[in-house]
């Protein structure tokens, strides 16, 4: 087989390649073999017609495709390997030439892995605070946990407020008519949690147990279902209970029913030490991005559409993962926001185009620094996924080669220690944060 490939314009080129004869008649041999299984030939049961007479029947030109198909993928994946290319996208394929006793000529015009032209990326300056805690900080990580600890009691006496979980029972239309998805009985409803249609529970705050109400609202123009968006609604509602968070003290009984410590102020200090902790990781995170960023805003490289696209999809069904995890799917996601899937994407656009660019940056620099991973660090790493999932290393690297992830793995480790290069040769400087008096005056005479 012969391959060459050469570049038209930025990240496009044409891969040529010619595959003999010989291929091309075992790639006939094969397309026979599966489609004379289907061949209705009378005086002949389904898959024992000659060659010679299913070709005199139906020709041999019936059996290119079928060749074409299971030669193609195959030949493709030698070629681009041969001439040490990166396709991200789908190729579009030109036939040539192919026939019986002939060599298999096509064109593939290709969107391959941009060129990165390295900057500077060594001792760049990143700003870095202390992993400090306030006594505010500490405060709403206690109210925090108070409302984690609350019980729910239910209040008969009062109007629904905000905050307050509304047991309802509520039933749409749109002029008149119900809707699907519109109705629903003994409902819980966390008022101020914006998980309705816009409007809706501002309406319900003020009623109180046994009220009835006519809710009246409007969906948004860009609301996920066309019969609906923008249209006037009205919600017949009836409220059922309402349900109120009860804070439990902050006192040493708090600190015993949530801790090992006796006392809140032995809780405080322990409570105060685990968000230092916090902090730092989040820092240490803050300053690694950082520094990427930088190192990436240095470099010049022109991404191609189809990685960003690609890397959106992706961000998406991580997305979708996350959703799941919580209760929820993407098409509830999308009918609470009042976003279709277009406008969700369209939103991701930009992270996406950073993380492409960030990578494909950090995949630059650690082959210039010669980063490469051994095999003790792999199983480090398989030792440490191991104890989180509670299987055996050894499980652990057979699922990994069984679905094609222990390369990502390699990568993965690659990607850190290329970051902790970046980290270690950074300059540390003060983050200075401009007053907000002087950001006032800047403001106004703008």
């Amino acid at each position: 087989m012969k391959a060459t490939w050469e570049k038209i314009e930025k990240n496009l080129g044409v891969l040529e390649v010619e595959v003999e004869a010989e291929r091309v008649a075992s790639a006939l041999d094969k397309a026979f073999n599966k489609v004379v299984k289907k061949a209705n030939v009378p005086g002949f049961r389904k898959g024992k017609v000659p060659r010679p007479i299913f070709e005199s029947r139906f020709g041999v030109e019936s059996l290119y495709q079928d060749a074409i198909d299971i030669l193609l993928p195959e030949v493709y994946g030698e070629a681009v390997e041969q001439t040490d290319i990166f396709p991200v996208d789908r190729p579009e394929v030109d036939i040539e030439q192919f026939g019986k006793g002939q060599s298999f000529i096509f064109k593939a015009k290709i969107t391959v892995k941009p060129e990165v032209k390295l900057g500077e990326y060594k001792g760049l300056e990143v700003p870095v605070q202390k992993a400090e805690v306030t006594e505010d900080e500490l405060n709403a990580e206690l109210t925090r946990l108070q409302e984690r600890h609350a019980e729910l009691v239910v209040v008969e006496d009062e109007a629904a407020a905000n905050g307050d979980i509304a047991v309802i029972d509520y039933d749409g239309s749109v002029d008149g008519v119900q809707f699907e998805g519109g109705q629903a009985e003994r409902h819980s409803l966390e008022l101020g949690s914006n998980s309705f249609i816009p409007g809706f529970e501002e309406q319900v705050v003020g009623m109180a147990t046994g009220d009835f109400k006519d809710v009246e609202v409007t969906f948004p123009e860009t609301y996920h279902a066309e019969n609906l968006a923008g249209k006037a609604a009205v919600f017949k509602v009836k409220l059922h209970e309402i349900k109120r968070k009860q804070l439990p003290a902050l006192d040493d009984e708090f600190a015993k029913d949530v801790s090992e410590f006796d006392t809140l102020e032995e809780y405080k200090t322990d409570l105060k030490a685990q968000l230092e902790s916090r902090k730092q990781e989040e820092l240490k995170g803050v300053r690694e991005n950082a520094v990427v960023d930088k190192a990436a805003a240095n470099a010049e490289v022109e991404i191609p559409e189809a990685m960003i696209d690609s890397e959106v999809q992706n961000m998406v069904r991580d997305f979708d993962n996350r959703l799941r995890q919580q209760g929820m799917n993407m098409d509830m996601f999308l009918s609470f926001s009042g976003q279709t899937r277009e406008d969700l994407q369209n939103q991701m656009k930009g992270d996406a185009e950073k993380r492409v660019r960030n990578n494909l940056v950090l995949e630059v620099i650690a082959k210039e620094e010669n980063i490469e991973v051994s095999e003790e660090e792999i199983e480090a790493e398989l030792a440490t996924m191991a104890e989180s999932f509670k299987r055996s290393p050894e499980e652990i690297r057979s699922i990994l080669a069984a679905n094609g992830s222990l390369n990502s793995l390699n990568d993965e480790i690659s990607l850190r220690k290329t970051i902790d290069l970046l980290v270690s040769s950074s300059v540390e400087v003060e983050a200075v944060e401009e007053p907000a008096a002087e950001k006032t005056e800047e403001a106004s005479a703008e």
